[in-house]
């Protein structure tokens, strides 16, 4: 199926309320993907196929994405979970106001964007903060907004609170903030932890397991234990797997996202740690939590954070939708509303 493109080149001389369709070069075609509906206001029209994909240069590569919308305007940036991809919003956008554009990025290592080279870690909070700095600054966007699902609502979190002054609005499904996790595990699995990444460092393709179609499919489900069902993994796998390669001599297909951030314990938080970030985010917060959603290991933290927020946040808004951990994906439906009026809200 042929692809809408769109190359975004380094801009940040210009104003953040430049019209973003003069640096961005459009190649139309039609795309289809799945959703369950569009959103009409004021002659604007968003569907399944108000988006176009993109390309943004950095230095270990490329970070793709899928910008939904128009590009008059600056865009609300839509960071996906761990081990997920941007297609995790495919189905939640069609849904939002069409005249707010949203850039939902693969980040490094899933989806379509460059693994890192060897030799370099994935810190996962650290490295998102860095990226979402890195975009910020390139095209020299200001008062920006931020919607997260998992990981990239913790990443959301973070950079608000790293950077205070720089965030309007920030969205988070189903986390409060980085996941904290046994403090004497994590010590204790550290040399585990390292030697599997330089394990995964060093496999070889030939290694690399393929698989059916229905397979890969029957094993994502099965991996995300009834987060997801079958019509919400194909929306993922479409930027997630890809034919083997013919020098494998094999057919079927394999993951794209990188084997190494299967590694993540090495950037997990203490609970004293979030709560001070928690303190430095001055911003709006609207959180979504699902319910049953995530199990944490420390749900009572979910809570401090929330209430941490309210002691310097301009606004803290706290919901609880029922859904599993991908709600925004499996039932859109039910996080959009609160989303758009908060997005829509002065």
């Amino acid at each position: 199926m042929e692809e809408k493109t769109a190359n975004i080149e380094n801009k940040s001389e210009e104003s953040s309320d430049r019209d973003n369709s003069q640096f961005v070069s459009i190649s139309n075609s039609n795309n289809v993907n799945n959703s369950i509906g569009s959103r009409s206001l004021n002659g604007l029209i968003r569907n399944e196929n108000s988006w176009e994909e993109v390309t943004i240069v950095v230095p270990w590569g490329t970070v793709q994405g899928k910008w939904w919308g128009s590009r008059n305007k600056q865009p609300i940036l839509a960071l996906h979970g761990w081990q997920d991809n941007c297609g995790t919003f495919d189905r939640l956008c069609p849904l939002m106001p069409p005249e707010l554009p949203v850039l939902c990025i693969d980040l490094p290592g899933h989806g379509r964007s460059s693994h890192y080279p060897k030799g370099m870690q994935y810190f996962l909070f650290w490295d998102g903060i860095c990226l979402i700095r890195r975009i910020v600054r390139k095209f020299n966007w200001k008062n920006i907004t931020l919607m997260g699902h998992s990981l990239g609502g913790a990443l959301s979190f973070m950079y608000a609170a790293s950077f205070p002054n720089d965030v309007d609005k920030f969205i988070s499904i189903d986390i409060a903030g980085p996941t904290v996790r046994n403090t004497e595990r994590l010590v204790n699995n550290t040399g585990v932890a390292i030697d599997k990444f330089l394990d995964y460092e060093d496999l070889a393709l030939s290694k690399v397991p393929c698989y059916s179609y229905k397979e890969m499919v029957k094993l994502v489900v099965e991996a995300y234990d009834g987060s997801v069902d079958e019509e919400c993994v194909q929306i993922l796998l479409k930027r997630g797997m890809e034919t083997a390669p013919q020098l494998l001599d094999r057919s079927g297909y394999h993951f794209v996202r990188d084997v190494r951030l299967k590694v993540s314990s090495l950037a997990m938080f203490t609970a004293d740690q979030v709560l001070a970030y928690a303190k430095k985010i001055r911003c709006k917060v609207l959180n979504i939590r699902a319910e049953p959603g995530m199990n944490f290991e420390y749900p009572q933290v979910y809570e401090e954070v929330v209430e941490t927020l309210k002691q310097n946040a301009k606004l803290v808004i706290y919901t609880k939708v029922p859904g599993t951990h991908h709600v925004h994906l499996v039932n859109p439906e039910r996080v959009a509303p609160q989303i758009n009026k908060f997005l829509l809200d002065p």
